[in-house]
């Protein structure tokens, strides 16, 4: 059975460390962040994608739709960024809880590396399994994106905002299933200057 699988791309945070947004910074072959996600889910085949901005709505939107994508992205606006990365979650959500939808793929825009093959060994580890969490993992690293079955829907939105969806994770810690992958770039965090210097230098960490 075919189930419905929707990304959500996190790209509202305020990138205070890094002085600049994150979601439009060039990749290694020069292209936004945000798109790069954006193609990678799609040559993962995921078809139906979300991507939640902030305060640079404008220009995130506009990378998205000057890069040609394969897939075309619902683009929603988090109004108050502020209140935390849950608050974006809450709006991918809402442009993501059709009926038909089966899970979300959470992804963040400041893991821009990670392979499609990574999320493709995640979706099928979760059709297996219809476990309520999915997430990649080197040895005892835990990387992104991570899926959320819809089982668990209700709660993402119940989170503390102190907490997040990690609180999610923790209450199904037995139940997590976590992919064993040799992907570096589903870990590489990309938050500050010397973050971004190290992965354009290939210094993947």
């Amino acid at each position: 059975m075919c189930r419905m699988v929707v990304a959500i791309i996190l790209a509202a945070g305020e990138s205070t460390r890094m002085g600049r947004p994150k979601a439009l910074l060039p990749d290694p072959d020069g292209r936004p962040f945000v798109a790069r996600l954006a193609r990678t889910f799609a040559e993962a085949g995921v078809r139906d994608l979300v991507v939640v901005t902030g305060r640079d709505h404008a220009p995130v939107a506009d990378a998205l739709a000057s890069d040609r994508l394969p897939v075309r992205p619902v683009v929603v606006n988090n109004p108050d960024p502020s209140r935390g990365q849950l608050s974006s979650l809450w709006a991918g959500l809402d442009a993501a809880s059709a009926p038909t939808v089966d899970a979300v793929l959470v992804a963040l825009v400041d893991v821009p590396m990670v392979s499609p093959s990574t999320i493709r060994a995640i979706i099928d580890a979760w059709e297996r399994s219809r476990a309520p969490i999915v997430r990649p993992a080197i040895g005892d690293r835990h990387g992104h994106p991570v899926l959320f079955d819809r089982a668990v829907f209700d709660e993402l939105r119940r989170a503390p905002f102190a907490e997040g969806a990690k609180a999610v994770v923790r209450a199904h810690a037995d139940r997590v299933v976590n992919v064993p992958v040799d992907d570096e770039g589903c870990l590489v965090d990309v938050d500050t200057p010397a973050d971004y210097e190290a992965m354009r230098r290939g210094r993947l960490r």
